[in-house]
């Protein structure tokens, strides 16, 4: 049971120590993917033919190009993913995920259901609407551009904040 006083109701630190903890159950799963989380995600992307185009999936999940370039090249080398022309427009190439790479997206994705599980175990039966209510929220956060582009804008801008000089 929570108070309404300190920290047990800050969403900031609770969101905080929701995700602190998530990244660190998580992690283990996802070591063995090209960069992470994100390796996952484009991974996720490719499986689930999501973004069609290396700039869509860029946006989406608010890599920059160049670094997701990177990223890309090195789920190819493993074989997880492919670069294709898109055959509606021949100039952009479509990252498509491989059946290699369909099978490693599932064995990771059952994984990470256990982490979510383990995170999520102290809601009990509220974890699926939990769940369900934060893909939700984060759909909707995600739509549109990000309002702060770069961290190293929000930190400037919160060090402008405390002290103006």
């Amino acid at each position: 049971m929570t108070t309404d006083t300190g920290l047990d109701a800050d969403l900031g630190w609770a969101l905080g120590t929701v995700f602190r903890t998530y990244v660190k159950a998580a992690d283990a799963v996802i070591s063995d993917l090209p960069g992470g989380p994100r390796g996952y995600q484009v991974l996720a992307a490719a499986v689930q033919d999501l973004p069609a185009n290396q700039v869509a999936i860029a946006r989406q999940l608010g890599i920059d190009r160049t670094v997701l370039t990177y990223l890309i090249d090195d789920l190819v080398r493993l074989g997880l993913v492919e670069r294709r022309p898109d055959p509606a427009d021949r100039r952009n190439r479509r990252v498509v995920a491989t059946e290699r790479g369909r099978e490693v997206w599932s064995q990771v994705q059952a994984r990470l259901r256990h982490v979510e599980e383990h995170v999520l175990a102290a809601l009990g039966d509220d974890a699926p609407a939990f769940r369900e209510m934060a893909c939700r929220l984060a759909g909707a956060l995600g739509r549109g551009d990000d309002p702060v582009a770069e961290t190293c804008e929000a930190v400037e801008e919160l060090r402008l904040r405390a002290d103006p000089r």
